[in-house]
């Protein structure tokens, strides 16, 4: 089984916890899950009865960009399984966890290990795996360390910055791999067979339903485009945020607010973003499930101003400036 946590907190976070208790933030939410499962199980029929039954060129390039956006919600769903939102269970999430495993073709146990970490480091150099990329840099220090094609990268990062972030989907895929051949077999060979199942369904329906050379259009056009959804919607969370040096030390409450960022909430924003533009509310209780974070959000802004702890929220637009004017300041030092 896997479980995502975070470590113990001082008596500022205490007190924001207990009244979200107070509140009934914390309690399981099945009705929402359920409608939030039918309706992506409903968009993947779509996407599949698309490929089998049409036969137009345009339809199936529109398709793979859709198939992106679907496999967008089954990931958000994974996330939400692996910190226990969905049914508060390690052995049920699991099951909602390795068929998302088996949906999105990426390890399950390597996603939890290093969500675990980055929830326990946000923005920590050398700490948080989430800034470790070889071809960013998010501190002046990693700037410095890049050499060759990295490094050239690297000096003109908010150029590809978007570009990058088109690789997240194989990156995960790549790692996830590499992850489960350093673990004993015993450990992971459900992930394992998932990932091939995983590869040989999508390929076997593509070639089977589709002209070769749409079916290839159709697969990387849907693994570039899901590769920067995913990348567009995690960046705004801690990107351009706080960066805690190896040495520096702070509690709980601050460490998860000063490197977190929200995007200013709307019923779109929370679908497209499954939830995760509440970073900070979500940093803070990872396990609440994401249809509480919009009530949690006025709560710990005004709790965060009692205390004089600066909460940063913003709309999609301007975290994606602040992201990439972050980037090439960064980068200035290479210069």
């Amino acid at each position: 089984m896997f479980t995502l946590s975070v470590p113990g907190s001082p008596s500022d976070f205490a007190q924001l916890r207990g009244l979200m208790v107070a509140r009934g933030y914390f309690n399981r939410q099945p009705l929402y899950y359920t409608r939030k499962m039918i309706q992506t199980g409903l968009m993947i029929l779509v996407v599949f009865g698309l490929i089998i039954f049409t036969d137009w060129t345009w339809l199936h390039v529109l398709n793979a960009l859709f198939l992106a956006f679907v496999l967008g919600q089954v990931a958000f769903l994974t996330h939400d399984a692996g910190h226990h939102q969905i049914f508060g269970s390690a052995r049920r999430d699991a099951i909602i966890g390795y068929i998302s495993t088996f949906l999105i073709g990426g390890s399950l146990k390597y996603w939890v290990t290093k969500h675990n970490e980055h929830h326990a480091h946000p923005n920590h150099e050398d700490m948080d795996p989430d800034i470790e990329i070889p071809i960013l840099a998010f501190s002046p220090n990693q700037a410095l360390q890049k050499k060759g094609l990295q490094r050239f990268i690297v000096k003109r990062q908010h150029w590809f910055f978007f570009f990058v972030l088109c690789l997240s989907g194989y990156s995960l895929r790549q790692e996830s791999v590499k992850f489960c051949l350093r673990q004993p077999l015993r450990k992971v060979w459900l992930d394992l067979t998932l990932i091939v199942a995983h590869y040989i369904v999508l390929i076997a329906i593509l070639v089977t339903f589709l002209p070769l050379w749409v079916a290839i259009l159709f697969f990387f056009l849907h693994e570039l485009t899901w590769g920067l959804y995913m990348g567009m919607v995690f960046a705004p969370n801690h990107k351009g945020m706080l960066i805690i040096g190896k040495d520096e030390k702070m509690d709980f409450l601050r460490e998860q607010v000063l490197t977190s960022r929200n995007l200013i909430s709307h019923p779109f924003t929370d679908f497209v973003y499954g939830g995760l533009n509440y970073q900070v509310e979500h940093h803070l209780f990872p396990n609440m499930p994401s249809n509480n974070l919009r009530k949690a959000n006025r709560l710990v802004k005004q709790f965060c101003a009692e205390k004089s702890i600066p909460y940063h929220e913003t709309s999609i637009l301007r975290s994606y400036y602040e992201i990439l004017s972050y980037m090439k300041e960064v980068s200035k030092v290479l210069h």
